[in-house]
């Protein structure tokens, strides 16, 4: 697979990314990509976005030379019920908007009840992408998650990142991510690719996924990071 799709990407406004948002799209482009998406973090995580930066996202083009850009949101899945930091107001703002559980803004229950709110996230119309759900933070049961993401056509997140020795979390998010992947093997559910680069170096780096495609023999017709007019169909829900 030639990746020609990276929506889960952040820049120096995410606070704690080392890129500008242009430095971001002119590597993207230079890697060839057709599709690139920056996705700043919400105001619950410390040191991110005021809610004033998604109202102004129309300054910046969406034409970055022959390269489609798309500029949203990763918003932050804040407890059990599945609450989000950002009001709804604001998701008609963004191109695209991905949801995920993060340590630092997150107040958890039970495995039912995490993946209660999940499966309640899953169904809101607006959200696009669940970013990655098998990296450990939550306690969840996949397999509803993913019925759930096949009904809804919200497509599942494999991230890059939290599959980084240096992150911490592969005890969790190995063995996890293989259980999803297996699972939506099982459906015929896609999955997305995120690098959740934070830098330019990273974008559309999926070095640590690759293992794991090849241990599940994943089909690469349920990988949606080479097929931009699919997943333009998974996005454009609401």
């Amino acid at each position: 697979m030639t990746p020609l799709i990276d929506v889960h990407t952040h820049s120096i406004a995410s606070g704690h990314a080392y890129s500008t948002l242009s430095e971001m799209a002119d590597a993207a482009q230079r890697k060839g990509l057709k599709i690139f998406g920056i996705t700043e973090h919400t105001p619950a995580l410390p040191g991110a976005c005021d809610s004033i930066y998604f109202r102004n996202l129309h300054v910046v083009p969406r034409k970055w030379g022959e390269m489609r850009l798309l500029l949203g949101a990763e918003l932050n899945i804040i407890n059990s019920r599945g609450d989000i930091d950002l009001e709804e107001e604001f998701f008609p703002m963004l191109d695209i908007r991905i949801a995920g559980i993060h340590k630092l803004c997150w107040d958890g229950g039970t495995a039912d009840e995490n993946t209660e709110g999940l499966v309640r996230v899953i169904q809101n119309p607006w959200i696009n992408i669940i970013s990655h759900p098998g990296d450990g933070t939550a306690a969840l049961k996949f397999e509803a998650i993913v019925v759930a993401a096949k009904e809804h056509r919200t497509l599942l997140e494999i991230n890059n990142s939290s599959l980084n020795p240096v992150r911490g979390k592969t005890h969790k998010a190995i063995p996890n991510n293989i259980e999803i992947l297996n699972l939506c093997k099982k459906y015929e559910v896609p999955v997305i690719l995120g690098s959740d680069a934070h830098i330019t170096f990273d974008i559309a780096n999926y070095d640590n996924i690759l293992p794991l495609l090849n241990e599940t023999e994943f089909p690469e017709e349920l990988i949606i990071n080479d097929k931009p007019e699919a997943f333009l169909q998974f996005i454009e829900k609401p």
